[in-house]
């Protein structure tokens, strides 16, 4: 085979790994990326401190004959990916359905923007009040606990240890050494235990007694704390005294009653409470008379309709509507 011929060869072979990479790079950066719908879904109200998030709302991107069907979470946010095949820019119908709201079709454009709905609720007959006397809500206050670890001083503990050597003995490679290996050393501990449920802090060791610059804390099992601590020493001088101390404290889990007062508007109080809140209750005035009513996990009152929904940073939202005959006074 002629040189030539080589080097025709292997030229038509560059030519078509290139051809190819680049139809590869082509294709990988050209290609259309799937989009993404996000929006929410609120109640439509004039005043927009009531407009509300509506969960479970099935919510459907239509496109020609393709169409997407998901549902709105409980802070009312929804997203939908699209087929790859409907493009940014090309139309599209959102269709929102829920059996409380009158059905809701949107006519837009696929893009990244954020889709607001806001859907109208159905109009539900109120039944007859004419026997029931009116009840006046007032003065509503929410408690709940929230758990808080203390923990209480109850003495201090000290021991105290020797360790015995003599100086100036040269060490000649036996262990115990100096730090520099020069001279004989020994090394000795202590320990102390708090007891069970309890646990040391602020532990200290020291050397208080003795030829203390030739001295070392050698291990430290006690800065940190705990249940039981240790202390151990080395001393390369004369006999010298070290003293191991901490105060003893009785960790504790203790409730702690927190209330706070809801926001109302019109016939709905809205509020929030941490994560950690236990124990929640309302305490409302019920034509004047006080009454304290416990907020179980089925969110009942016999005056109201609670709802919870639970935030990302797992805070809790509390929504309650007044049942017919109640009035906010």
């Amino acid at each position: 085979m002629s040189n030539r011929w080589k080097i025709a060869v292997w030229t038509t072979v560059i030519v078509v790994v290139g051809v190819a990479l680049a139809a590869l790079l082509i294709f990988r950066f050209h290609s259309p990326k799937a989009v993404s719908l996000n929006g929410a879904v609120i109640a439509q109200n004039a005043d927009t401190r009531k407009e509300l998030p509506i969960a479970d709302v099935q919510v459907t991107a239509v496109s020609g004959l393709a169409f997407v069907t998901t549902k709105s979470d409980s802070s009312g946010y929804f997203n939908i990916k699209l087929p790859t095949g409907i493009r940014r820019g090309h139309a599209i119908t959102l269709e929102f359905r829920h059996p409380d709201y009158r059905p809701l079709d949107l006519h837009e454009f696929a893009s990244d923007k954020l889709y607001i709905a806001h859907m109208v609720p159905l109009s539900h007959p109120a039944p007859s009040t004419a026997a029931q006397p009116e009840t006046m809500v007032g003065n509503v206050r929410v408690r709940y606990s929230i758990k808080d670890m203390t923990a209480v001083n109850i003495g201090s503990a000290v021991k105290t240890f020797q360790i015995e050597n003599t100086g100036n003995v040269p060490c000649k490679g036996q262990h115990p050494c100096s730090p520099d290996g020069k001279w004989k050393a020994a090394i000795g501990s202590a320990s102390l235990d708090a007891g069970a449920g309890n646990e040391f802090r602020n532990a200290r060791a020291s050397c208080i007694a003795g030829p203390c610059p030739f001295t070392k804390i050698e291990s430290d099992g006690f800065s940190k704390g705990g249940q039981t601590i240790m202390a151990s020493a080395r001393n390369w001088s004369d006999t010298a005294t070290f003293l191991l101390e901490a105060e003893v404290f009785h960790p504790m889990v203790s409730q702690i009653v927190h209330e706070s007062y809801p926001v109302i508007f019109g016939e709905t109080l809205n509020f929030t409470l941490p994560a950690t809140a236990e124990g929640v209750s309302i305490e409302v005035d019920l034509n004047g008379e006080t009454i304290i009513f416990p907020l179980g996990p089925g969110l009942f009152l016999g005056w109201a309709n609670c709802n919870a929904r639970v935030n990302r940073d797992q805070t809790k939202v509390y929504r309650c509507e007044l049942k017919p005959g109640y009035h906010f006074q």
